[in-house]
């Protein structure tokens, strides 16, 4: 709480007028400096100025606090640049040479530095004291002097014209001597005071010099009411305060004035301090509150800050939560103070979730930037592989596997962007020199295609035109032939392929119907024969149960494989080449159906064998 200016009525005129000492918390103020925001050089160069300027006030004012903003802000940056030591480690430290010491520790010229800032600025202010205690013991010495020569002035009684100069003189050398200790300052000040009063009140003077006297008094002190008053007008308060001591300090000092005035113009000057005091008081009552409007803020700030720090995840917008903590940094910087006891726990609250926010984004960039060494290392690899197929005419397998790497491709993650353009069109390039060798080549073969299609259509007219012998023999000769010449007969364009095979079939299925059922018959007739071999072998019915568990598990294996394709047809259909894998996985089923259905026969033969 602040310690209002002594405005008591007097009981004398030369009653003391104690001066006012600011116990008011004006560090949080704008008008100090906030070290701790300061740089390790800053701070550095801002106490060298301290110390050319010699103002030894503000030294002793500033001295601890850029001490400890020192040493707090040298931590912080040894433990950023991952220096904290263990004190074993720190001593063993401070052992070995300068030499060593700087080269592995950037901060020990500054603190050297500083060290001997703070040492140069201990010596120099213990000077300044001793100094200061020996002025003040020896104007103590002169104070007590002027009392003794103020007390023969008194006993000399002599005329007016000699004593009231000398008594003159005497309170204008009082006045130009400084501050004396503080143990004696009372009792001195009494003293002299005693003495005034006593010559003023025993000695006869002149009534026209004491008139004269008293009247000059009384326009000073007139003045230093006025001067007083129009501190109300100050805007800034903490200024006016400090000129309101000034003011007291000149009012002690002046003598008195008529005694018929000295309860007014007492009065006057005690209403103004008592207006500088109530705007004070309410000052800084104003500042508590905003203060703590302040440390609301902060808090709240802080929760911000603390939310986006604790996000978690490997899927974080780094620019956008970057972007709101800049933003929460600019609302901090445009807040001003909290109270003193809180401002620097609330600074290092928000400074832990900045530093907690910027470390993890620091560390996810330090690994993505390993993942795209990773990728653009597999991509590499890729560009390798396929430069290594890029002259390669196995058309079906490179395609194939040009294709397998393409998709690979696409697994893999992105890649620095000053290396995604280049890697990819190095990929690109390997790829499309195979697929422009390739489409050459077919541009050729496309001509041959044409060919082979007018020769299957004259092979399946053939078929159509055929008639089938009486004996089987030779229709079976008749339908190898044809299957066999159709075999022989190349490629037929792509988009003819389904159509001229379905027609080749038909007519196969038409011709040759019996001929098929004649092999199937031979296959039982064959598959009969061999079941009464075994029978009649060693093996006995024990090899026909073998045999009869070969082929279950075959027709088993069979309706596995005709289930996988069914299933897998309709993903094929989403495909770009579906029509002509449909085709193929038709006639797998298609064949795979007509072997169950001959192996079904066995079985029921084998069965019908034990009825």
């Amino acid at each position: 709480m602040t310690q209002e200016i002594n405005n008591s009525a007097p009981q004398e005129q030369f009653e003391e007028i104690k001066p006012l000492e600011n116990t008011t918390n004006t560090d949080s103020t704008p008008e100090n400096k906030d070290f701790s925001e300061m740089s390790l050089k800053e701070i550095v160069q801002h106490f060298q100025d301290l110390l050319e300027r010699g103002d030894q006030h503000e030294m002793y004012k500033n001295a601890d606090s850029i001490k400890a903003a020192f040493y707090k802000t040298l931590k912080k940056e040894k433990i950023a640049a991952g220096m904290t030591l263990p004190v074993q480690e720190e001593r063993e430290e401070e052992d070995s040479s300068e030499e060593n010491i700087i080269s592995s520790n950037p901060f020990a010229e500054l603190e050297r530095g500083f060290k001997e800032l703070y040492n140069r600025y201990k010596i120099e202010r213990s000077s300044f004291v001793l100094v200061l205690e020996r002025h003040k013991e020896e104007n103590y010495k002169r104070k007590n002097e002027i009392i003794e020569e103020l007390k023969s002035l008194l006993d000399k009684q002599e005329d007016l014209q000699h004593t009231f100069p000398t008594f003159r003189e005497l309170q204008n050398r009082w006045k130009m001597i400084g501050p004396v200790p503080q143990a004696g300052s009372k009792d001195l000040w009494d003293t002299y005071q005693f003495l005034v009063e006593k010559f003023y009140d025993f000695v006869k003077i002149n009534n026209e010099l004491r008139d004269l006297d008293l009247k000059k008094n009384l326009e000073l002190k007139t003045e230093l009411c006025e001067k007083a008053e129009q501190l109300t007008e100050e805007q800034n308060v903490v200024q006016a305060f400090r000129k309101l001591q000034k003011y007291h300090d000149e009012w002690r000092e002046l003598g008195p004035v008529p005694k018929e005035l000295r309860e007014e113009i007492w009065n006057r000057f005690k209403l103004a301090t008592s207006n500088i005091n109530k705007r004070q008081q309410d000052h800084f009552e104003t500042l508590k509150e905003d203060q703590k409007l302040n440390l609301d803020k902060k808090s709240a700030i802080c929760e911000k800050a603390e939310a986006i720090a604790d996000t978690e995840g490997n899927e974080r917008d780094w620019n956008a939560l970057s972007k709101e903590m800049e933003t929460l940094q600019s609302e901090w910087k445009a807040i001003g103070f909290a109270s003193k006891k809180e401002n620097q726990k609330i600074y290092d609250r928000f400074r832990a979730a900045c530093d907690k926010f910027y470390n993890a984004k620091r560390d996810f960039y330090s690994n993505f930037k390993r993942v795209m060494q990773e990728n653009l290392d597999k991509k590499i690899a890729l560009c390798e592989q396929a430069e290594a197929l890029k002259e390669s005419q196995d058309w079906k397998k490179t395609t194939d596997q040009l294709i397998g790497m393409q998709k690979r491709w696409k697994e893999i993650g992105p890649v620095a962007r000053k290396q995604s353009d280049i890697v990819w069109k190095r990929f690109r390039a390997a790829c499309d020199l195979f697929f422009e060798n390739k489409a050459k080549f077919f541009s050729v073969v496309e001509e041959s295609y044409d060919d082979n299609l007018k020769k299957k259509q004259d092979l399946i007219e053939e078929i159509n035109a055929y008639k089938p012998e009486n004996k089987a023999s030779e229709n079976l000769e008749a339908l190898k032939d044809f299957q066999n010449r159709w075999n022989e007969i190349g490629y037929v364009p792509l988009k003819e392929k389904e159509r001229v095979q379905s027609a080749y079939r038909h007519a196969i299925d038409m011709k040759f119907a019996d001929v098929k059922s004649s092999e199937n018959e031979t296959k039982l007739v064959r598959f009969r024969k061999h079941i009464k071999d075994l029978q009649s072998s060693t093996k006995g019915d024990r090899g026909i149960k073998v045999e009869r568990d070969k082929l279950l598990q075959k027709f088993r294996q069979i309706e596995q494989d005709i289930a996988l394709w069914e299933n897998n047809m309709g993903f094929f259909a989403k495909s770009k080449n579906a029509e002509s894998i449909l085709s193929d996985i038709e006639k797998k089923i298609s064949k795979a159906k007509e072997e169950m259905g001959q192996i079904e026969e066995k079985i029921k033969l084998i069965d019908k064998q034990y009825e």
